[in-house]
């Protein structure tokens, strides 16, 4: 039988990743249900600890009470690009993702092969230097009005994700989709909140294992723009030129 602390550390982590039971057995591969590993009548098996640390980067000294580190860091906050193309002078390539590529991007994100049928591109631009950058284009209308379906976001490559701020927009890669949202951290909660700026999305939680790349939108490239039937856009165009104003006016 497991000592009491194993049995509510194991019971708390199913909790806060909110599975029932039954799902959460499947995920570690036990036979039907987890109660009675929580129950304390069956043992963890070294098979079910090695899942907890590959699948959520669970500290197996940490369940078994011999550490306070809940989390082995290895990958769990690793956001960095997975895949850097460079081009005949070694300089970082932008790579282009577009909406049907995207579609795949998660499965393959480590598939150096897969990236050879994307284009890329050096833009020589000051602001794009010194740093990774990928194209990535928009899908749907859940970051209206500053982002419209089919615009395309370029994007710098996040190392950490601590680095994230509320204010900015990212391309955030899941396991399953790419998606660009603003990302918020509560206090006092692991969990990551993906907002939309279109407020008919709600905003909902994930878990940092969940992420496996983030990219800070620094820039975009938007079509079909006419200034005389939307004063917003129009003005939109305004005020970046006077921030753009402001910041030589500074370097001055």
């Amino acid at each position: 039988m497991e000592n009491e602390l194993t049995i509510k550390r194991f019971t708390d982590i199913r909790r806060e990743l909110g599975f029932t039971q039954t799902e959460f057995a499947e995920l570690l591969g036990v036979k039907n249900t987890t109660a009675d590993i929580e129950r304390g009548r069956t043992k963890l098996s070294g098979k079910v600890v090695t899942e907890l640390l590959r699948q959520f980067k669970i500290n197996p000294l940490w369940l078994f009470g011999e550490t306070d580190q809940k989390h082995l860091d290895t990958s769990r906050t690793s956001v960095i690009p997975k895949v850097v193309t460079v081009d005949s002078e070694e300089q970082d390539n932008m790579v282009l993702v577009n909406a049907k590529a995207a579609a795949g991007y998660p499965q393959n994100i480590s598939d150096t092969t897969w990236y050879r049928q994307l284009p890329a591109f050096d833009l020589p631009i000051p602001e794009f230097r010194n740093a990774t950058y990928r194209g990535f284009q928009v899908e749907g209308d859940s970051m209206l009005p500053s982002l419209r379906p089919n615009d395309w976001v370029l994007a710098r490559a996040v190392e950490h994700i601590d680095h994230v701020s509320a204010n900015k927009m990212y391309v955030v890669v899941l396991q399953d989709s790419v998606m660009v949202k603003k990302i918020e951290r509560k206090p006092n909660s692991n969990n990551i909140t993906l907002v939309s700026l279109n407020e008919t999305y709600p905003p909902y939680e994930i878990k940092p294992f969940q992420i496996q790349e983030i990219w800070e939108v620094s820039s975009k490239l938007t079509f079909n723009m006419d200034a005389s039937s939307d004063n917003g856009l129009l003005r939109q165009l305004q005020q970046s030129m006077e921030e753009l104003k402001k910041k030589m006016e500074a370097k001055v």
